[in-house]
């Protein structure tokens, strides 16, 4: 995976994406929601539920954004506005309705990203593994992905208690964003199939 240009990318990007937004989490940004947005407790709820509908789209719309823009930028876009939305929430100001609005509005723009990263960024590693290296590429991607939400989740709770909530949330966000630097000297933002991604397999097959 380290010497495979579109594995090392997607790797890089994917563990770097999840880190940061992990930061905040679910729990430091109903924390934040509850005090500094001052929103009730099924307002909250409410708002995430609304949130959450961003990322049906984005399962559902993925296949025809990478259709439109090609594969690889879908992957640069989703890993950009997965994490950036945070920021919004940052900066929600006004009555109830207005706060609660923000904050459902960042809540969807992520879950649209990260399923338009997701999708696309794994069916790009499916087609550039070989075959008989797939399952240990797979558990190797995973460990390193999901194991760093933890982490992540720690560095939140130790950042909050140092800069506060705002300040982690831009952290995050900003932090995040930046995950897509893995990608641009990688031929992934160039995949405009997954097509063209396969062939790369051959290549990873005398070098993994």
């Amino acid at each position: 995976m380290l010497r495979h240009p579109v594995l090392r990318a997607g790797l890089g990007c994917a563990t770097t994406v999840n880190f940061f937004p992990f930061l905040t989490g679910t729990g430091l940004l109903v924390l934040f929601a509850d005090r500094d947005l001052g929103l009730s407790p099924g307002l909250i709820g409410s708002v995430f539920g609304l949130g959450a509908v961003g990322g049906l789209l984005g399962a559902v719309g993925a296949p025809a954004i990478s259709r439109l823009i090609g594969v690889g930028r879908s992957i640069a876009v989703g890993a950009v506005l997965f994490p950036a939305p945070l920021a919004l929430v940052w900066a929600a100001q006004g009555p109830v309705w207005l706060r609660a609005g923000v904050l459902a509005i960042a809540c969807a723009l992520s879950s649209f990203g990260v399923m338009l990263f997701d999708v696309n960024l794994n069916s790009v590693q499916v087609g550039a593994t070989p075959d008989a290296l797939r399952s240990r590429v797979a558990g190797a991607y995973t460990t390193v992905n999901y194991g760093i939400r933890p982490l992540g989740a720690l560095a939140g709770g130790a950042l909050a208690t140092v800069i506060g909530l705002r300040g982690t949330l831009t952290v995050a966000a900003v932090g995040g964003a930046l995950s897509v630097l893995w990608l641009l000297p990688s031929p992934i933002p160039r995949t405009r199939t997954l097509q063209t991604a396969t062939p790369a397999a051959e290549t990873a097959a005398t070098t993994v």
